[in-house]
């Protein structure tokens, strides 16, 4: 029988390239994607189609309301910065990011872990190409796992520990781009946008626009559309 996975799948291009990533590893794949109260909620939809198309053996949706805090342009009446430079991104905190939105949902995942009998889960936080969220680096991530362990019910009587992988967090967008199409992602089946509307990605949001140079340094046209 194959070790379970669980991966945070958002609908967006890191997420999925993790789940191909944990699929290619021998997992056995489960995915949970989160209902917070996002601006571009389109993003679940891209996540069950990301899902569907790499075999997720399960796919949930977890729901926790982050507008009650807001706090961020995500979550409350602020606007979404636009046409930054890309050179100016990551060097300060934005206002896209969600107070303490990575340490809630993986505690969401950790006890669906806890529940399925799992002691791998995959988050896409990225070091290199990204917006400079806290909750995005490695000591943040070290932190967390070690907490994990000290929580878990399934690790206290048992010789397994539980592994937060992070397999794309000191890769750039050009590398993670190529990753997963060598194991076969659809990235048009996944949104980054954090403005998406009906007809489309703006491309000038801050995650559009990492998105997009990641596409051009890889020599790949997006398979997203943009209005």
């Amino acid at each position: 029988m194959k070790q379970k996975s669980i991966v945070m799948l958002s609908g967006g291009l890191d997420s999925a390239t993790c789940a191909a990533i944990s699929n290619d590893m021998g997992f056995d794949t489960f995915a949970i994607s989160f209902d917070y109260g996002q601006k571009h909620k389109q993003e679940l939809d891209f996540a069950k189609e990301t899902a569907k198309s790499l075999g997720i053996s399960k796919h949930i949706t977890a729901k926790c309301d982050l507008t009650v805090f807001g706090g961020s342009a995500l979550t409350a009446n602020i606007k979404i910065p636009k046409n930054k430079p890309k050179n100016e991104i990551g060097k300060q905190i934005p206002v896209t990011y969600v107070p303490a939105r990575n340490t809630i949902f993986l505690s969401l995942a950790l006890a669906w872990a806890e529940t399925i009998g799992c002691f791998d889960i995959f988050i896409g936080v990225n070091n290199i190409d990204c917006s400079g969220y806290p909750d995005c680096k490695p000591e943040f991530i070290e932190s967390y796992e070690k907490m994990a362990n000290i929580a878990m019910s399934i690790t206290k009587d048992s010789d397994k520990h539980l592994k937060i992988h992070t397999p794309l967090i000191n890769m750039n967008k050009k590398e993670i781009i190529l990753k997963g199409i060598s194991l076969g992602v659809d990235y048009g089946k996944t949104i980054t946008c954090y403005d998406h509307k009906p007809q489309g990605a703006c491309g000038v949001c801050e995650a559009c626009i990492l998105r997009l140079n990641g596409f051009k340094q890889a020599g790949i046209t997006d398979p997203c559309r943009y209005r």
